[in-house]
Order: C-alpha cells, then sequence, then structure tokens
C-alpha cells in the first residue's frame, strides 16, 4: 500500500506520537489525513481534518465511521497509562481505563472501520503497541496486561482481516519521547523516527515493526526462560 494518495484516520492525534503520524502522513503525500482526538480545538497542525473522537464513546466511534467513509489506513494509536501496579493501586479502576482505551477502544475502532477499509480496497490498520505486550514490570502491571491484550487483538484481527486484504501491522517500542515517558531517565526513541518506521512497514507490507533494541530483545526473549525477561526470578 502506498501512503501517497491514501485517506488516513490517526486516533488520539493532538499530541506525541499521534501528533508525528499526522505529520509523517501530510508529509508523504496522504490525500486525506483525519486527526482524531477528544477535543478536536487541539489540534492545530496543517494539511490536516480535525475530528472529535473519544474511543471508548460506541456512538461517536460508530458516527465516525459512517462519516468517513474514505477511509483506507487506520492508525490505532490513542492509549492511556495510569502508571498503577496491580497491587498497590487503591482501586481497579486504573486498570480499567487501561484496558477500556488500549483494549476496547481499538476493538471498537478496528470492528467499525473494518468495513469501510473493505470498501476501499482491503487498506491497512495499524495498531500501536508496545515493548511491554511482551513483558511487564510491577509498576506498570496494568498497562502492560492491557497492551498483551491489544497484541493478542491484533495478531487475530490479522487473521480475520486477511480475507478482505487489509494489511493488520503491530508496532512495538520502548520508550517513545513522549509526554507518556517524560519520567523515564533511559534512551529514548523519537516519535517521528517512530512514524517513518511504521508507514516504511505499511509500504512494504509487513506484519510487525519492533521500532528499537527494548523491543526487539524483548520479542527475541520470548522463547526463553521467564528469568531471562525478569532477572529478579533468579535465585
Amino acid at each position: 500500500m502506498k501512503i501517497a494518495g491514501s485517506v488516513a484516520l490517526v486516533t488520539g492525534a493532538n499530541r506525541g506520537l499521534g501528533r508525528a503520524f499526522t505529520r509523517a502522513l501530510v508529509e508523504r503525500g496522504a490525500r486525506t489525513v483525519y486527526a482524531g482526538a477528544r477535543d478536536p480545538g487541539t489540534v492545530t497542525d496543517p494539511g490536516v481534518m480535525p475530528i472529535e473522537l473519544d474511543i471508548t464513546d460506541p456512538d461517536q466511534v460508530a458516527e465516525v465511521a459512517r462519516r468517513l467513509d474514505d477511509v483506507d489506513l487506520l492508525v490505532n494509536n490513542a492509549g492511556v497509562s495510569r502508571a498503577a501496579s496491580f497491587l498497590t493501586a487503591e482501586s481497579l479502576d486504573p486498570a480499567r481505563a487501561e484496558i477500556e482505551t488500549n483494549y476496547f477502544g481499538t476493538l471498537s475502532l478496528s470492528r467499525a472501520f473494518a468495513p469501510v477499509l473493505a470498501r476501499n480496497g482491503g487498506g491497512a490498520l495499524v495498531n500501536m503497541l508496545s515493548v511491554l505486550s511482551f513483558m511487564t514490570i510491577p509498576r506498570v502491571g496494568s498497562y502492560s496486561a492491557s497492551k498483551a491484550a491489544a497484541w493478542s487483538l491484533t495478531n487475530a484481527l490479522r487473521l480475520e482481516l486477511a480475507a478482505q486484504g487489509t494489511l493488520v501491522i503491530g508496532v512495538h517500542a520502548g520508550f517513545i519521547d513522549t509526554d507518556m515517558a517524560a519520567g523515564v531517565q533511559l534512551p529514548k526513541i523519537a516519535p517521528a523516527d517512530v512514524a517513518a518506521q511504521t508507514f516504511d512497514a505499511v509500504e512494504a507490507e509487513l506484519y510487525e515493526v519492533l521500532v528499537d533494541h527494548y523491543s526487539r530483545d524483548a520479542k527475541a526473549a520470548l522463547s526463553a526462560d521467564p528469568e531471562v525477561l525478569y532477572p529478579a526470578l533468579r535465585r
């Protein structure tokens, strides 16, 4: 699939990685770039069309899918992290919020736009995942669980949508230089680099993007004993 001439919708597009996705699409010649955000007034970049979209609102998702019937590239980028562990969070609310957005929100958009993509020749669906789809750390345990669920969803969507010719891509990254990772004191990848690798993969028709060494190392360790991913388990 070529980015030039495509019609794309990016969720969570008002800042950070979402904004980098929309900018890259414009630079690569996409015909139309819809920028979904809860507050469309926060979308200010030239060349994009702000769209009010809360991916946790099923009625709004359905209405947007009806209106944007020309989309052939969906980028499921919107996500939240409450930085909560399973056992020390005061309630289940952080875990529920992450699952509701990162898993059910992604599922809702994918279901709504699957027939749109089919009518427009198949196109592509991109899910922004994480190195934490492959592994977890205690202080963000519930976020990791939501991203692991989204990874499984991505694999299932890839199989279900293959018959209609839709390419489904999962993008995994460690630490991206955005507000979400502001407190992380480790090397980070630039959002523009993630966007570039993602759209290179769309054009090359790849199924998965491992954008940095964190994601590549974690994926490679999945077949090893748990102590490899989790050294704290070693006695």
